[in-house]
C-alpha cells in the first residue's frame, strides 16, 4: 500500500503524451482500468491496474497542494464522474457520452485526464503522478487532508463570493464568458448526446429488422457507424470542452475567494488601531503578494486554455467531418448495390 505523498518530482519517468488507458476489466460491479506508459529512458513500458478510487486518490493529492505557489490559479484537468456497471438514470445523466454501453469512450476520457496532468508544468511535478503511473502497488485509501476545494461545498458563502464583482477587467470578462460558455457547451453536449442516443436506438431497432432484408441490415450498419463516429469525435470533444469550462469556472471562483480575503485584509489594515497597524499591514502585504501570484498563474493558464480548447474542438470537428464523409461514401456504395439488385429483379 502506498504511503502518503507530499514531495514533488521534477520530471516524470514516462512520456506523458503516450499514456494509454487500454482496457476496462469488469469484475461484478467493479471496473479496473489498465494503464500503459512508455518509459523515457530506453525501451520498455509500465503496466499498472487502477480503479476509479485510485483516480480519485490522484486527484485529491493534486487538490491538496495548498503550499504550492499560485495553485489557486490552476485550471485542474476535470476527472469524469464515476462510471458504474448497469448505471442508474442519474449516473447516466452525469456521465453523458461516457455512460454509453462500450467502455472505450470512458477509457479515452480517463486517458485524456492523465495526459493533461502529465503535460501540466505544475501538476506533473507532484510525486503522486509518478507513483500513479509507474507503481505496481495500488494507491492508498488514506483520508486526504482538507484542501482548497472543501470551501466549494459551502453553498451560501459560495453564492455570495461567486457574484462578487472583480477588480480586474480581464478576469471579470473571463468570468462572464466562462459563465456563458459553461452553460452553452453543457447544453450542446446534452443535445448532441440526444442525437447519438437516437441514432443508437435506430441502430438497435434495425437489428430486429435484419432478417427482413439486406437493406435493413445496411441501415443498421449505417446508423451504428454514424453513432460511433459522432461519439468518438465531436461527442468526446464537446464532453471534454464542457468539463474544462467547469474546471475554469472553479479556478475563477477560487481566485474570487482570494480577492474577497484581500479586500477584507485591506479594510482591516485601514481600520486598525496604531498598536495593531504594523501587524495588519504585514497581513495585507502577504495577501496582496499571494493574490498577485495567483493572478499571474491564472492568466497564463487561461491563455493556454484558450489556445488548447480551440485546437481540441477544431480537431474533433475535423475528425467528425472526415468520418462522416467516409461513412457516407461507403453507405452510398452499399445502397447503390442494393438498388442494382432490385433492378435486376424487374
Amino acid at each position: 500500500m502506498m504511503e502518503e505523498v507530499k514531495d514533488v518530482s521534477p520530471t516524470l519517468s514516462v512520456h506523458g503524451h503516450n499514456i494509454k488507458v487500454t482496457e476496462a476489466l469488469k469484475d461484478g460491479d467493479t471496473l479496473t482500468f489498465l494503464l500503459v506508459s512508455q518509459k523515457v529512458s530506453g525501451t520498455g513500458e509500465y503496466h499498472v491496474a487502477r480503479t476509479y478510487d485510485d483516480f480519485e486518490w490522484l486527484q485529491q493529492h493534486l487538490f491538496s497542494q495548498e503550499d504550492v505557489p499560485g495553485i489557486q490559479g490552476v485550471i485542474f484537468p476535470p476527472l469524469p464522474a464515476k462510471a458504474q456497471v448497469n448505471a442508474s438514470a442519474k449516473v447516466v445523466k452525469q456521465l453523458g457520452f461516457l455512460a454509453l454501453e462500450e467502455w472505450q469512450p470512458y477509457c479515452k476520457a480517463l486517458e485524456a485526464f492523465l495526459r493533461q496532468i502529465a503535460a501540466h508544468s505544475i501538476l506533473s511535478k507532484n510525486k503522486a503522478v509518478e507513483i500513479f503511473l509507474t507503481s505496481s502497488d495500488p494507491p492508498g485509501r488514506q483520508r486526504i487532508k482538507k484542501n482548497i476545494f472543501n470551501r466549494l461545498s459551502q453553498a451560501v458563502e459560495g453564492m455570495r463570493k461567486e457574484g462578487h464583482k472583480d477588480v480586474d477587467e480581464f478576469f471579470q470578462t473571463e468570468r462572464d464568458h466562462n459563465l456563458l460558455l459553461t452553460g452553452c457547451t453543457k447544453t450542446a453536449a446534452e443535445k448532441f448526446l440526444d442525437v447519438v442516443l437516437t441514432e443508437q436506438k435506430i441502430a438497435a431497432f434495425s437489428k430486429a429488422c435484419v432478417k427482413l432484408s439486406e437493406v435493413f441490415d445496411s441501415m443498421k450498419k449505417n446508423m451504428t457507424s454514424v453513432a460511433e463516429n459522432n461519439l468518438n469525435t465531436l461527442g468526446l470533444g464537446l464532453d471534454l470542452e464542457s468539463r474544462y469550462q467547469e474546471a475554469e469556472k472553479e479556478m475563477l471562483f477560487r481566485r474570487t475567494c482570494k480577492l474577497v480575503e484581500l479586500e477584507a485584509a485591506r479594510k482591516n489594515a485601514e481600520k486598525a488601531k496604531p498598536v495593531k497597524k504594523a501587524a495588519m499591514e504585514e497581513v495585507k502585504k502577504a495577501a496582496e503578494t499571494e493574490f498577485e501570484h495567483i493572478c499571474g498563474v491564472a492568466k497564463q493558464e487561461i491563455a493556454h486554455f484558450h489556445g488548447v480548447r480551440v485546437e481540441m474542438l477544431r480537431q474533433s470537428l475535423v475528425e467528425w467531418c472526415e468520418k462522416q464523409l467516409l461513412t457516407a461514401k461507403e453507405n452510398a456504395d452499399q445502397f447503390n448495390q442494393h438498388l442494382q439488385a432490385f433492378r435486376g429483379l424487374a
